[in-house]
């Protein structure tokens, strides 16, 4: 444990290293791992960490640091109650200060601590484009009882919230735009496709879709498969 006048010589160096991380340099998930080893550094518990994002009212982890923080997690959504989802949902630091007696989310609180957790602290992500989150630390060995080690979890987790965060934004916006590259891409082999039969057989822009989505159904095949065989062979049927 920490001594009580040492908090910000041992904690600022962590808290700096949170400001730097890079989205260069990691994954949501590797990201995940170094802001567990961060906190294993500053907080007590053996801490491990998950991500809860919360679309609609579907949560899902998006990143967790250890097996532990994922089962826990999937334990709150499958009883569909507990401190992860209740910070997700309501944008307020939920926390079960000592699972062996919960006053809260009791049912969740005894599968925790007989896991072997301790305590949980989940806090919520900045809600961005109407999804709303939680970063949620799980103490493995220890409770967290005493007021200086709430607090210092919660200045841990304010820090932390804003690289997991954007990180899962930025994540999040290059899996639209890989998305997205793919649409464009499968939209312009079949326009291309039907170019090519529109022009063989002289046929109109629906007759030539048309006959690529038969030809789709028959062999059960994407559309823009048949296009892309199709373009490159000029045989429609072609296996």
């Amino acid at each position: 444990m920490i001594p009580p006048d040492d908090d910000d010589v041992v904690v600022q160096p962590a808290f700096e290293e949170l400001g730097r991380l890079s989205f260069a340099d990691h994954s949501l998930e590797s990201l995940l791992q170094r802001v567990t080893a961060l906190a294993a550094g500053v907080l007590p518990g053996e801490p491990v960490t998950s991500v809860t994002i919360l679309a609609g009212e579907r949560p899902t982890t998006v990143a967790a640091s250890g097996d532990l923080a994922q089962d826990l997690d999937m334990t709150q959504y499958r009883l569909g109650a507990g401190p992860c989802l209740a910070a997700a949902a309501t944008g307020r630091p939920a926390q079960i200060v000592d699972t062996r007696r919960a006053v809260e989310w009791v049912e969740f609180a005894a599968a925790a601590a007989s896991s072997g957790c301790g305590s949980v602290l989940s806090f919520p992500l900045p809600v961005r484009e109407k999804v709303s989150g939680a970063l949620n630390v799980y103490a493995r060995q220890f409770t967290v009882a005493d007021r200086r080690t709430r607090d210092l979890v919660s200045r841990f987790a304010d820090y932390a919230v804003v690289p997991v965060s954007n990180m899962y934004l930025y994540e999040s916006a290059v899996e639209r735009a890989e998305h997205l590259a793919t649409a464009l891409d499968s939209r312009a082999v079949i326009d291309q496709a039907k170019g090519i039969l529109m022009e063989r057989f002289k046929l109109t822009p629906d007759q030539a879709f048309q006959a690529l989505t038969r030809v789709s159904m028959e062999t059960n095949r994407k559309v823009r498969d048949i296009a892309l065989r199709f373009v490159a062979t000029g045989d429609l049927r072609s296996g």
